[in-house]
Formats: structure tokens, sequence, C-alpha cells
């Protein structure tokens, strides 16, 4: 399956959702939408979040899964949050 591109290929601006289709009635809902702040996430950091949330938040879960030690997930959560924290702020601003 492809993924949602999240950057314009031209300039690298976030995108924005602008039209969603229900794929059963195609009902289709137009407007101008920001993308969710996990959607804007690269598709490692998505399988980060989602492995982290299936260990129910358990560092010490996630390093014997991913095979590494405790204090590096620690060090890639702590980015993770500081990409949401960016992402989030960016929005704010957008919403200005």
């Amino acid at each position: 399956m492809r993924s949602l591109p999240t950057h314009c290929p031209s300039c690298g601006e976030g995108l924005l959702t602008k039209r969603l289709l229900c794929p059963k009635c195609e009902t289709e809902v137009e407007g101008v939408y920001p993308l969710p702040a996990l959607a804007r996430l690269s598709g490692d950091e998505q399988a980060f979040v989602l492995s982290f949330v299936k260990a129910s938040g358990s560092l010490k879960q996630m390093a014997g899964l991913l095979g590494v030690s405790y204090p590096t997930v620690r060090n890639r959560l702590d980015e993770m949050i500081r990409t949401l924290e960016r992402i989030e702020g960016e929005r704010e601003r957008s919403d200005e």
C-alpha cells in the first residue's frame, strides 16, 4: 500500500487534506483539514509509535522488541516527543 504523502514534492511545505471519500457509498466531503500529528510522522516514526502502544508504553519491552538498550529507546522516545511538539506548534501557528 502506498503511504500518505505529508509534504509537497515541489517545495516541501506540509500538505493539507482537501477531499475525503467513502469507498462504500462514494460520499465525498470537501474542505481544508490539517493532517493529524501522527499522520505527519515518517513511516519509521509511525511504526515506533505503533510498537510503543502495543507494548503498553513499556520501554523495557520496546528495547527487547527493537534489540536495543533501554537508554536508546528512551532517547528515541524523547526525539519522538520533540517531533510531535514541533508538529503541533506548526499547526497552532498555521491556525492563527
